[in-house]
């Protein structure tokens, strides 16, 4: 219990972000490194430490990969800068993951992960009426809204405001209170919603138009999600928003398929390892604006394979649970199966939305990702107790299918991005 409250205490602070206020900048304590350690000493002497997954074994030789990209080249400075960089998010899965031992846990920590996406919501709604929110954070140039920190870039903003609506449709779905609790929740959503058309972010509106089609596709199947998705996309091309201008000759997006092509490149002269940990913008005057892309090219097909296999494992855990049809009598045994089945559809729609997203956008480090990825993995591990005819995942069992698999996404991308130059 001690371990889940201060790793609950170190969420809310890497989500609302008071640490990076202008107002506490003079105090000068590094309150989130403090919290995570706190967390983490809660964890050394927790009883309940568990390592049944994958994705433990994979996001720590993932890290050995990112640190060997730069020292392959005698870059030891920088390789050990890169490592450490990325080792709160490390660090940070790990804690939550372990902390996440229990389903009511699960609810919680989704609710205050809504509930501070709501915050900063509200904050963009002050900003983009007075021009500043209460952070002391003003709009930028185009007028979309920011936060502060991790958040001062509308396209993450947009992408916290993503993966919580999933999360928000579910806690809204549970009712009580009279239906106020599926008020509250719901009307969030729409929150969220005006938020995003805030942060005018494209990927954002277009992981909003995924995630509908992936849950349409779960419940009602692949016609209909085509069906509604594309309507969704028209609908979207209608309002007034940056996403009028989506199309290959657009010059923003004419400079995104230009850094992809540049990063497929380094990848081809830099196969194993990469170019680098960090060093893209090294080899280009853009960063790849694509979470694939930039993996391949700075870690290479070592990297990439342990990184793509540690995504891909979180959505096959969510999509295995979403599909499993086990056999109870007991009704309690019955609600507690379907709680947990809509739990994992709200976690793989999250995920859905945050790629579709990142698939435009070099956010392949974000610690966002590897929060909602702990709360998966910790999510199927508390399934799996609770079921164990749901069946254990080995990454001993899988390394084969992970190489083909590895091998034809990029393959598939090198089609794709020659189709879009061609249209380009």
């Amino acid at each position: 219990m001690m371990m889940f409250v201060f790793v609950l205490i170190y969420l809310m602070l890497v989500l609302l972000r008071p640490q990076d206020y202008p107002q506490m900048a003079g105090f000068g304590i590094p309150i989130l490194p403090l919290a995570m350690v706190s967390a983490a000493i809660a964890w050394v002497f927790s009883r309940e430490k568990r390592f049944n997954a994958p994705q433990y074994l994979l996001l720590p030789l993932f890290l050995v990969a990112l640190f060997l990209s730069l020292a392959v080249t005698g870059w030891i400075g920088g390789a050990r800068i890169a490592a450490v960089d990325f080792l709160p998010c490390v660090i940070s899965f790990f804690l939550l993951a372990n902390a996440v031992n229990r389903p009511s846990y699960t609810r919680v920590i989704m609710t205050v992960i809504v509930l501070c996406a709501f915050v900063l919501a509200v904050h963009g709604v002050q900003q983009a009426s007075s021009g500043v929110g209460w952070t002391g954070q003003t709009t930028v140039e185009d007028g979309r809204i920011q936060y502060v920190g991790i958040f001062s870039d509308p396209n993450d903003l947009g992408m916290l405001f993503v993966i919580s609506i999933p999360m928000a449709v579910y806690l809204g779905s549970r009712g009580g209170f009279l239906g106020m609790r599926r008020l509250f929740w719901f009307c969030g959503c729409l929150l969220l919603c005006y938020g995003i058309y805030l942060t005018n972010s494209r990927g954002s509106f277009l992981a909003v138009v995924t995630m509908t089609a992936v849950y349409i596709w779960i419940q009602r199947g692949r016609v209909w999600a085509a069906m509604l998705g594309a309507g969704a996309l028209v609908l979207l091309r209608l309002m007034p928003s940056r996403l009028d201008q989506l199309n290959v000759q657009e010059s923003s997006a004419s400079g995104r398929i230009d850094a992809w092509y540049e990063g497929m490149q380094m990848f081809i002269t830099h196969p194993l390892l990469g170019v680098g940990a960090g060093q893209f913008t090294q080899h280009h005057y853009l960063t790849a604006h694509n979470s694939i892309i930039l993996v391949l090219a700075e870690t290479g097909i070592i990297g990439f394979a342990l990184w793509f296999a540690f995504i891909g494992y979180g959505f096959w855990m969510m999509y295995r649970i979403v599909r499993f049809e086990p056999e109870f009598e007991d009704e309690d045994d019955i609600l507690e199966w379907q709680d947990a089945r809509t739990i994992a559809l709200a976690l793989l729609v999250a995920l859905s939305g945050f790629f579709a997203a990142a698939f435009f956008l070099s956010r392949s480090y974000v610690i966002l990702l590897y929060l909602l990825s702990a709360l998966v993995v910790a999510h199927h591990s508390n399934v799996l107790a609770r079921f164990p005819a749901l069946g254990e995942l080995r990454l001993g069992n899988h390394v084969l299918r992970w190489i083909v698999l590895t091998l034809g996404a990029v393959a598939c991308f090198y089609v794709v991005l020659k189709v879009l130059l061609a249209m380009g």
